[in-house]
């Protein structure tokens, strides 16, 4: 049962099921939406060369293999993404709006203190922008040490 299993997600994650389940390019007037900390996969103009993006800080993008541009949101606003030929001619120009999460996201004020929780199904612990720095480092840091404890463990059983 697993091997199937195993067979069908390595084929899902070739380039050439990435490429099909991209979107195409939205019509240039349409602004591209993303949410805060997701990604949207879009097609490339061929003979895209250079890629620019307005504010990184916004959104950010990487290229993969087949065409396929991913679009991350980083931060509230909006953005844009440009797509060049080698002369330099503009192919694709888009606005990119990035937008807060779309989940159960639960906000507590403590007088001027914000905490974020993602509510799905139960509420935990969810790093928002816009929460307080104590709430935000702490967060972060215990995900970080958690992170880096669960490569350690993976690091330690393959030397065995």
């Amino acid at each position: 049962m697993a091997l199937p299993l195993v067979a069908l997600l390595l084929a899902a994650s070739t380039p050439e099921r990435a490429a099909l389940a991209a979107s195409p390019t939205p019509p240039a007037k349409e602004p591209i939406l993303v949410y805060l900390d997701e990604a949207k996969l879009l097609r490339l103009p061929p003979q895209t060369a250079t890629l620019v993006v307005g504010n990184p800080l916004v959104a950010d993008v990487s290229v993969q293999p087949g065409g396929i541009l991913v679009v991350t949101g980083k931060g509230y606003g909006t953005t844009n993404v440009m797509a060049l030929d080698r002369t330099g001619a503009v192919l694709m120009d888009h606005k990119v709006a990035v937008q807060g999460p779309r989940d159960q996201v639960v906000v507590v004020f403590r007088g001027v203190e914000r905490e974020s929780y993602s509510c799905m199904p139960n509420c935990e612990r969810r790093i928002v922008l816009g929460d307080s720095a104590a709430y935000f480092t702490t967060t972060l840091t215990q995900t970080g040490t958690l992170n880096l404890q669960a490569q350690g463990t993976q690091a330690a059983a393959a030397s065995r």
